[in-house]
């Protein structure tokens, strides 16, 4: 494959490809930073080459080197939002295949969006500060000078010199009693190492470090969280993950990374869950007591596969990384639970990805497959679209040839992949490809309407899913629309969903968000009182029932909204409350924010401000 220009990085990486990234880093939790050194081993992809580019992004950077020698470097001007590019001059030019090794000596500052420092009193023991990193999408370059590009994939060598423990993605090689040649050590400090031997892009270099402990959750998977919530995860998680990663070798091929860990980490995490190979980081916000949420590691474990060892080039065909994942995490939960959980997840994904497109508006951009992102920040065009539109179209594939020859086609494409990053067009090229000696299987993908699928906004043709587990939560549902037009004498009792899952409790709660007339604030109240939902101590459906009291403008639900917004970080849940907060009252928005904004991870902290419109 031809290298991909990716429009979201300002490095040189069509004439220069990262083949091994060494990083030797202290972390200062006095003065929340990270000093260090990267050596970078590049690969000439052309021949003359006088200069290397690398990404950078509010670095301090001290010192370069080029091949063992001090070379002549510079920083350009700041180009928003994807930083600075540290150019470095070649004594002599390069040709094609040849190799040159870029040691950079640098600092993170206090703008910094990859790392969040957390004081010991933002933590659940409030014993020791805390450390993680977040370097999905363009980050990575606030945490160290790099090629940051997804289209680049590198092995790894890390030492993180640290007073607490320390976790990263890759397989651990041991602690040790030595200080970095070019850094200062701190007090009581060790120095952890880790190598990661399959190339992985630089959003996937990870790192954290806390008061962290861990625990067995499968013959090759640990927990690690807070010593006093280690025991809770251990019992949501165990027994569950080995389970996923077999039904997931069952679909493509054998897991190659050794072992497959999870971090819990504190509750300002941002995501659900991001995949950092060999380690995924987790909210907290999974661990709801009743395993109603560890599918979130059905989706996390199949980005071993999808993501990792099978990259996007570039943003612009994030959905690549997102559609395949939620398509094979349904495929696990349809073998796990049954297949009626396949369709029910899909449902829940389409109400998700009809809010998004909503959100945005039916001709964004934003709302095709496959996004122009030039100029842009991929951040901005962050939602479930590439997740959902990307899982529809798959299935939609899936359905029209067939599931027994689709899933012939899976273990192909991602042998086919394996340690690559690829576009939307080499994927077509490659199904089309494999399928071309099937004469039925060719007939019917010559019905695809690549150019529909690819680049028209808005919802895709919605597919008939199985609505058997969702039934009963419609029916309820029409019941409380009956009640609220005045047209009904139901009388709701908390036998109505004694039985349910939290699923089909989430399934109900957002069939009344869609309701084109809001839930009355009495009847709100009522459901308050009957069904319990803002006792539940699930984010999944906390989040929802306050979204159907704020819709309703119910005032007595407003201080809930703030008390939750300073409880999670996960930014499914902070976003969409937040702006219907500044909808009902936006001086208790702003003042919510205000107050919890040291608490929010950067990349929430700068969406949240551009939802709420401050600067």
């Amino acid at each position: 494959m031809a290298p991909t220009r990716d429009p979201n990085t300002l490095s040189n990486h069509l004439d220069f490809s990262t083949t091994h990234t060494a990083i030797s880093l202290t972390l200062s939790f006095s003065k929340s930073s990270l000093y260090g050194e990267v050596e970078l081993t590049l690969k000439a992809l052309a021949d003359g080459l006088k200069q290397v580019v690398l990404d950078t992004s509010f670095l301090d950077v001290r010192a370069v080197a080029v091949n063992g020698k001090g070379a002549k470097w510079s920083i350009g001007d700041r180009v928003e939002p994807y930083g600075s590019p540290l150019k470095v001059d070649l004594e002599k030019a390069v040709n094609s295949q040849d190799e040159v090794i870029i040691k950079v000596t640098w600092g993170t500052t206090e703008k910094c969006t990859a790392l969040q420092w957390m004081t010991p009193e933002q933590t659940s023991n409030k014993r020791h500060p805390y450390m993680f990193s977040q370097c999905q999408a363009i980050h990575a370059r606030s945490l160290y000078p790099c090629q940051d590009t997804p289209s680049v994939k590198s092995t790894f060598d890390f030492s993180i010199r640290s007073p607490l423990p320390v976790c990263a993605s890759g397989l651990p090689t041991g602690v040790h009693h030595f200080v970095p040649a070019t850094s200062p050590s701190e007090p009581g400090t060790l120095a952890y190492t880790f190598r990661q031997p399959i190339p992985i892009p630089s959003y996937l270099m990870a790192i954290a470090s806390g008061d962290i402990a861990n625990a067995a959750v499968g013959p090759r998977s640990l927990v690690y969280a807070g010593p006093e919530e280690l025991l809770r995860c251990k019992k949501e998680l165990e027994d569950d993950v080995e389970t996923f990663i077999k039904t997931a070798e069952s679909l493509i091929y054998a897991y190659e990374w050794t072992t497959y860990n999870v971090l819990i980490l504190p509750p300002s995490f941002p995501y659900g869950g991001m995949e950092n190979p060999c380690i995924t980081f987790a909210t907290p916000t999974i661990i709801s007591g009743d395993k109603s949420n560890v599918d979130v590691i059905a989706h996390e474990l199949s980005h071993s596969w999808s993501g990792n060892l099978v990259s996007n080039a570039s943003w612009e065909h994030f959905w690549l990384n997102e559609g395949w994942t939620t398509y094979l995490e349904r495929r696990i939960q349809g073998k796990v639970h049954g297949d009626k959980h396949f369709h029910f997840s899909a449902i829940i994904g389409w109400k998700a990805l009809k809010g998004s497109v909503e959100l945005y508006g039916p001709d964004h951009e934003f709302t095709k497959l496959v996004i122009d992102l030039k100029g842009k920040d991929p951040d901005d065009a962050f939602s479930s679209i590439p997740y959902e539109k990307g899982f529809n179209f798959l299935y939609y594939l899936d359905r029209l040839v067939g599931r027994e020859k689709w899933d012939t086609f899976i273990p192909h494409y991602f042998s086919t992949y394996r340690k690559k990053s690829l576009t939307s067009f080499d994927f077509r090229e490659t199904l089309l490809s494999f399928f071309s000696k099937d004469l039925e299987a060719s007939d019917a993908l010559a019905k695809v309407d690549w150019d529909t699928w690819f680049y028209k906004p808005g919802l895709p043709e919605k597919p008939d899913f199985d609505t058997t587990l969702a039934d009963a939560c419609y029916a309820l549902a029409d019941r409380w629309q009956a009640l609220n037009s005045s047209d009904s004498s139901f009388k709701p009792s908390p036998s109505d969903i004694s039985c349910w899952t939290s699923g089909q409790v989430v399934v109900f709660l957002e069939r009344i968000t869609d309701f084109s007339t809001p839930l009355r604030k009495e009847l709100v109240e009522l459901m308050r009182g009957e069904y319990g939902f803002l006792k539940s101590e699930n984010a999944e459906i906390l989040s929802r029932f306050l979204t159907v009291g704020l819709k309703a403008k119910d005032e007595r639900l407003y201080s809930k909204a703030a008390v939750v917004l300073g409880m999670w970080g996960r930014m499914k849940f902070v976003r969409p409350l937040y702006r219907l907060l500044n909808e009902c009252d936006r001086n208790l928005a702003l003042e919510t924010f205000e107050k919890n904004k040291g608490f929010y991870h950067p990349i929430c902290r700068g969406v949240v401000m551009k939802d709420l419109g401050i600067s």
